[in-house]
């Protein structure tokens, strides 16, 4: 069990979909699932990438 409180939890700069923050070393930009880059999902901002239609993902390899 990691004893870091903020598991699970977006930071700011980043999105709910993002798996860590932008820059962080070992990752990158994708394109959101959940609304397929547009930023929306059923007319209201997406909530995975929060509007941007990308989140942070990490490599293959990284």
């Amino acid at each position: 069990m990691s004893s870091d409180p903020t598991d699970g939890q977006a930071q700011p700069g980043q999105a709910p979909g993002d798996e860590a923050a932008p820059g962080t070393p070992g990752t990158g930009e994708n394109l959101c699932r959940h609304c397929n880059g547009t930023g929306e999902h059923d007319g209201t901002p997406c909530p995975v990438c929060g509007g941007s239609g990308k989140v942070i993902e990490g490599l293959p390899g990284g």
